[in-house]
């Protein structure tokens, strides 16, 4: 069994998503001893934007720089590594109301039509990817969005997340969420502490 762990806090030691991918990685593997991890930190090796020399790429075009070559090459292992993967963990704070650009840098290159997905009769959308994969996504938020919340229309985190992922089949999708961390240290505290709590609760 494969378990693909990424994250993409800019905060280093002090992200709080950080720390929860680790426990969900660290719960996966207790209840899965034969697992075998892929780790890929999208802040400390960040993509390229996309561009339109990838599209041009992605089309045929001849690659001539060597920094596009390389990106690309990486692209095409984060693809392997998506279809390859039976768990995949992400750590997904919640920057300016959406994700952070590194984590939408990574799923501009997982997206590709012809790769991951296709579109069918009626233009709707295929999966190209294999069935039965399982998401956890570790969501952190300074403030509180969840539903029935003053700051509900402003969530553009998980929403997204869902969105993207479900669309290239990507269905089952598990949040655990630590929000309202910038509510002072006991408010912190305690959404990290349930947070915790579901993972402990997680099973196989």
């Amino acid at each position: 069994m494969k378990l693909l762990h990424i994250d993409s806090s800019i905060l280093g030691p002090h992200s709080v998503s950080r720390t929860l991918t680790a426990e969900i990685v660290a719960k996966e593997a207790a209840l899965h001893p034969d697992l075998d991890i892929v780790y890929r930190d999208l802040a400390a090796t960040p993509m390229m934007h996309l561009s339109g020399a990838h599209m041009a790429a992605w089309q045929g075009s001849t690659v001539s720089d060597a920094a596009l070559g390389a990106d690309l090459a990486t692209g095409s292992a984060f693809i392997d590594e998506l279809f390859a993967a039976d768990i995949i963990v992400i750590g997904a704070p919640m920057y300016n109301f959406g994700i952070p650009s590194q984590l939408k840098a990574w799923i501009d290159r997982v997206v590709v039509a012809g790769k991951t997905f296709r579109y069918g009769e009626g233009g709707m959308p295929e999966s190209l990817l294999p069935k039965g994969k399982k998401i956890l996504i570790a969501s952190t938020r300074g403030g509180v969005y969840s539903a029935g919340s003053p700051a509900a229309g402003l969530e553009h985190q998980e929403t997204y997340l869902t969105a993207v992922l479900s669309f290239i089949g990507l269905t089952d999708i598990t949040f655990i969420r630590a929000e309202g961390i910038a509510f002072g240290p006991e408010a912190r505290e305690g959404a990290i502490g349930k947070a915790q709590a579901e993972i402990a609760a997680l099973a196989a």
